[in-house]
């Protein structure tokens, strides 16, 4: 081969390596786009604990996701959710660190579990938002709603529906939240503030947020105490106060006072038919606007003292910065001016065949 030639041949070669070099170049940054390892990814991660709860992905969710991508257009969202398993959340965490997320907002399935994982996020310059439920470790910031004042609004609401029967010597059953929720440990102190003195708590277990083991748990306690000795039942949620609704009715027992939180639509519905008295509303989407803002600020490095207005300490001792929302007890008489006000749901949607002539007494329609 002549040098002429050397020479096109060597110039061709060094014009395809660096195209080559150029191309893998694009690659990387296209990746760091939607999510990868680089340092100026725009990824937010969101966990969630559960889809048996139905309140998390038909309303946190995609509140969270707009909320998000109002604030920063060019912002990706990446979703996870435990279906209930803490293993299954730990991993769901380390797999967004890898992919370069670099905020990641977490309902804790097991608040005390998630500890080391949210160390090991930090530990690589991720930040953690606790969301509706206080992980212990590092977090940087919690938003949430008075979760005690939420028990005190369902005890009060039990009382207040018991009317002259709430009597130191009216049996009350009491089926709280999953300990390894720091929520429920809040819900039954705010419950107890409310109740103790004022009714004999004659039975109390965990339902673990479930409406099987929440029925079960009231099986027992009527084969313990009695069907005609129970005067009134506060279950820590809807979903569990929805077990506990099919279980009074197979024992037939009356209409007695049972409490819910969530505001759940089948536990509106059971309001409106008599067999719930109580829910407690806690607005999801202002919750999840916070969870968005705080995530976006943390993103973007800005001071977050105007969102996080008061601090909590967390079950391993972290102080928190914290936003707590207010909630609201909902009773027949305010389904319209709490629910159907804030477009939770239509009275269409309340107010099926099943529960039109309920819907009429209640003043709904």
């Amino acid at each position: 081969m002549n040098a002429t030639m050397r020479r096109v041949v060597i110039g061709a070669t060094a014009v395809s390596l660096a195209l080559s070099v150029a191309a893998c170049g694009k690659a990387g940054d296209d990746n760091d786009s939607d999510g990868g390892s680089g340092s100026d990814s725009k990824s937010i991660g969101l966990l969630l604990p559960d889809n048996v709860t139905a309140r998390y992905e038909k309303f946190d969710k995609p509140y969270f996701e707009a909320k998000v991508k109002e604030l920063c257009s060019d912002c990706d969202v990446q979703y996870a959710n435990a279906a209930a398993d803490p293993n299954k959340q730990a991993q769901q965490m380390s797999t967004m660190v890898t992919k370069g997320v670099k905020v990641i907002v977490v309902s804790a399935q097991d608040s005390a579990a998630i500890k080391s994982s949210i160390q090991s996020a930090v530990d690589k310059g991720v930040k953690v938002v606790a969301y509706d439920r206080l992980a212990q470790g590092p977090v940087s910031a919690y938003v949430s709603f008075d979760n005690v004042k939420v028990g005190e609004l369902q005890g009060q609401a039990l009382l207040d529906a018991l009317g002259d029967k709430a009597t130191k010597k009216s049996k009350v059953v009491m089926i709280n939240g999953d300990d390894a929720d720091p929520n429920a440990g809040q819900f039954k102190e705010g419950a107890h503030k409310a109740l103790d003195g004022k009714v004999d708590i004659a039975y109390e277990q965990s339902g673990l947020w479930k409406d099987t083991v929440a029925a079960e748990k009231m099986s027992a306690a009527i084969t313990q105490l009695g069907a005609k000795n129970i005067a009134g039942v506060y279950a820590a949620n809807d979903g569990m106060a929805g077990g506990i609704a099919n279980t009074l009715k197979g024992a037939k027992i009356g209409d007695i006072p049972l409490t819910g939180q969530d505001a759940e639509l089948a536990a509106i519905q059971r309001i409106v038919a008599g067999t719930q008295s109580s829910t407690v509303y806690k607005a999801y989407k202002p919750e999840a606007d916070t969870a968005a803002e705080l995530a976006v600020a943390l993103l973007e490095d800005k001071n977050i003292k105007d969102l996080a207005d008061t601090e909590v300490t967390s079950g391993s001792g972290d102080k928190v910065p914290a936003k707590l929302l207010t909630p609201v007890s909902v009773t027949k008489d305010n389904i319209n001016d709490t629910v159907v006000k804030d477009k939770l749901y239509t009275v269409a949607d309340i107010c099926t065949p099943e529960y039109a002539k309920a819907c009429k007494s209640a003043g709904l329609e």
